[in-house]
């Protein structure tokens, strides 16, 4: 199967849901011209990021009774393309969340809470936001999907636990700020964000698509460069630095299976092996007798 990917590198108007939804649709419109089957767009798309106290004043629920969710998931159904959008979630006992809705025919799919919430040096999301407790992958017309949201991405466990709930796409977005130059004046975070997008898909030999946001916000350089990496961990395809763009590229879903014959990771992973060690770290059980011990 052959998927056309579209990724939304957007800069969204802080606070402004109105103002974002209308970009939204526009970039949904441009993607549909293009033949996109599922389009992303970046973390907090709906909202802007450094929200601060505005967060009480956009958080949502991801139903048609919203006016934001509503028109997204009419168009959805109107242009059949599956949709990952970025807002603030929110539940009856008033927690607020960094969340990712999956949005497919006029319904929605799954919602991602993130799980890791920096809170060191520029970032600040702990004091506003609850952390999720969740990591599972979903099924979707494309197959099997997982949706992580930037930091998340940056820890082994929960790509490595989509991967063990047999996710073959990861979806990833972001709104990862500028910072350092290397010794050739490229950003630092933007080489280093790639190289771990590229060792996630050649270690789970999976599709890792990422959307990462633009512009300027209280200070803040968000740079784009949206990626798609394929199950060799090659890049596939490159979104600009610092520029709103759409960026389109088909993937052959067979990828899948070839590189994991030539690669067979997947296959020779020792779940149970896994599993026993964390309960011994975990636990402070002594460790597991091997050959030749006493």
């Amino acid at each position: 199967m052959n998927v056309t990917v579209g990724l939304a590198q957007l800069q969204p108007k802080i606070g402004d849901v109105t103002a974002n939804l209308k970009m939204h649709l526009e970039y949904i419109a441009q993607a549909k011209s293009h033949g996109v089957d599922l389009l992303l767009f970046p973390e907090l798309s709906l909202t802007g990021y450094n929200l601060q106290d505005l967060v009480y004043e956009v958080a949502t629920q991801p139903t048609a009774d919203d006016p934001a969710f509503r028109d997204l998931l009419q168009a959805s159904a109107d242009t059949h393309m599956d949709l990952m959008v970025g807002f603030v979630d929110t539940d009856l006992r008033a927690r607020y969340y960094i969340a990712a809705a999956y949005l497919s025919e006029g319904q929605v799919v799954h919602v991602h809470h993130k799980v890791y919430l920096p809170t060191y040096t520029l970032f600040d999301e702990g004091r506003y936001f609850a952390w999720g407790d969740s990591v599972q992958a979903f099924d979707s017309r494309f197959g099997r999907l997982g949706m992580l949201i930037c930091e998340d991405f940056w820890h082994a466990s929960p790509p490595y636990l989509l991967w063990l709930d047999r996710a073959d796409i990861l979806l990833f977005h972001s709104a990862s700020p500028g910072r350092g130059l290397d010794a050739s004046d490229r950003l630092s975070s933007a080489r280093w964000v790639q190289l771990v997008n590229q060792a996630y898909g050649s270690l789970f030999t999976n599709y890792v698509i990422h959307c990462n946001r633009v512009g300027f916000e209280d200070g803040l350089n968000f740079w784009g460069g949206s990626t798609i990496v394929d199950p060799d961990g090659e890049i596939t395809v490159s979104g600009p630095l610092h520029e709103p763009a759409l960026i389109v590229q088909t993937i052959d879903l067979n990828q899948l299976r070839r590189s994991r014959t030539r690669l067979p990771l997947l296959r020779d992973e020792r779940t149970g092996l896994l599993s026993r060690e964390l309960q011994r770290i975990l636990g402070g059980i002594p460790a597991w007798p091997t050959s030749g011990s006493r």
